[in-house]
């Protein structure tokens, strides 16, 4: 189990990399450009292609962070792994719900 987690947010981390890349570009062009909040709003609502890379971006950051934040857990607090493990899961519920509200308020 513990190899399991490790490769996957080794990962996540990777595909993270790219998609902050893509996304710090994105923000850099478009404020090259002068768009305001409003107009970069105007040209994300509707779009599936924005909705389904940020969609993704949130769900690797569910997968990403709690298992970082599982293994802290371990390491500092005398917890059993049974409530570190819920807490994590619950963590995780937390990021997906809050980012894909996020993305729906966007796209």
């Amino acid at each position: 189990m513990e190899r399991r987690l490790f490769v996957l947010q080794r990962l996540s981390a990777m595909l993270l990399a790219l998609l902050v890349f893509i996304h710090l570009g994105l923000i850099l062009f478009a404020v090259r450009d002068g768009l305001s909040a409003a107009e970069i709003l105007g040209r994300t609502q509707g779009n599936i292609l924005w909705a389904t890379f940020y969609g993704l971006f949130v769900l690797l950051v569910a997968i990403h962070a709690p298992i970082g934040v599982r293994k802290v857990l371990q390491e500092w607090t005398g917890l059993p792994a049974s409530t570190i493990n819920s807490v994590c899961w619950g963590f995780a519920l937390l990021l997906l719900v809050l980012g894909f509200r996020a993305v729906a308020a966007v796209v």
